[in-house]
């Protein structure tokens, strides 16, 4: 039966990929990538041979419906991101919202996400958490951080390098500098790192070094 499938690459460790991931790629008529680039570099390490069409942000609201169509035509369609889980923090989520709209199957595949090893291995509580994702950039932003600053439970960031400081600047100014925090970059790759302790501290490291790579923050939620 024609479906859509959300394929997982790895966010570094290309042996991170898994079995089942592999075979999928392998099986669907068409792979959807966000950067065919990129994607094409693991197809070339997998040794995989695969039709790919560009499926990113600046083209997912035109391609949607020729997808969709694709799809009740009877070809299964995958789609991958550049790393990770499709629909976290990347595209994909528009693509199966409509799918489901118009009665077409969707089938979700596990595998890797950067949240979930740097919220576990934080040291900080991992029974309950906010997930944020991305900040907004400008407008909206401190509203955004004066609402997190009030939850008790941990919170998890996803930040570029070039906007670390002044985020862990505003988090210290809104959420408080003695909080414990978890900067985490690089994951899976060579030179992965986790930086712990207070805002305070790991700003001013990050300020003496400044940072390089993908970074996932974890921050301690309100204490009682």
């Amino acid at each position: 039966m024609s479906k859509l499938v959300l394929i997982p690459t790895p966010i570094g460790n290309l042996g991170d990929i898994t079995l089942r991931a592999i075979e999928t790629i392998k099986s669907v008529d068409v792979l959807l990538a966000e950067d065919t680039r990129q994607t094409g570099k693991l197809l070339k390490h997998l040794s995989i041979d695969k039709k790919m069409w560009a499926h990113h942000s600046h083209n997912e609201h035109k391609s949607t419906n020729s997808i969709i169509e694709k799809i009740q035509g009877g070809e299964t369609v995958g789609l991958v991101s550049d790393a990770g889980t499709p629909g976290i923090s990347d595209p994909g989520f528009l693509l199966v919202r409509e799918c489901l709209k118009a009665g077409v199957e969707v089938e979700t595949l596990p595998g890797a996400t950067a949240f979930v090893p740097a919220l576990v291995g934080s040291g900080l509580p991992s029974d309950k958490f906010f997930f944020e994702g991305f900040l907004p950039h400008k407008k909206g932003r401190h509203t955004r951080l004066k609402f997190l600053a009030e939850l008790p439970c941990t919170i998890v960031f996803y930040e570029s390098p070039h906007r670390l400081i002044k985020t862990l600047q505003q988090i210290a100014e809104f959420l408080g500098e003695e909080r414990q925090i978890c900067v985490v970059r690089e994951l899976t790759k060579m030179f992965e790192t986790f930086h712990r302790g207070t805002v305070a501290e790991v700003q001013k490291y990050f300020e003496e070094t400044p940072p390089k790579g993908e970074i996932v923050i974890v921050l301690e939620g309100k204490l009682s």
